[in-house]
């Protein structure tokens, strides 16, 4: 009788294994979808974050463009309102870089 019990014993044992290894196959296969679903969604973010960053830099150099080309223009009226003044300031930086070029040489 001894044996018999032993017999259910081993195989309540076999089959508490077999179960214990499909409930890890399955949280197995649990935990790697929501590595993957996890991963997608960080992608998703770096992505966005990426966009945003971009659009803001685009934005910014447009507005730097934009305030460049209106000093520019600014400088040409001046110079167009005030031809004298403007070869006068042009003379006097010539000579300033003279100057400075010449004590280095």
């Amino acid at each position: 009788m001894s044996n018999k019990t032993g017999d259910f014993a081993a195989s309540d044992l076999a089959d508490d294994l077999a179960a214990l290894r499909a409930d890890v196959a399955k949280l197995s296969d649990t935990i790697a979808g929501l590595v993957r679903t996890q991963t997608g969604s960080a992608t998703a973010a770096v992505r966005g974050a990426v966009d945003d960053a971009r659009d803001q830099l685009s934005q910014a150099a447009a507005q730097a463009q934009d305030r460049a080309l209106g000093a520019a223009a600014d400088i040409e009226r001046r110079i167009e309102a005030n031809p004298l003044t403007a070869v006068l300031i042009a003379a006097g930086i010539g000579v300033a870089l003279g100057m400075m070029s010449k004590s280095r040489g």
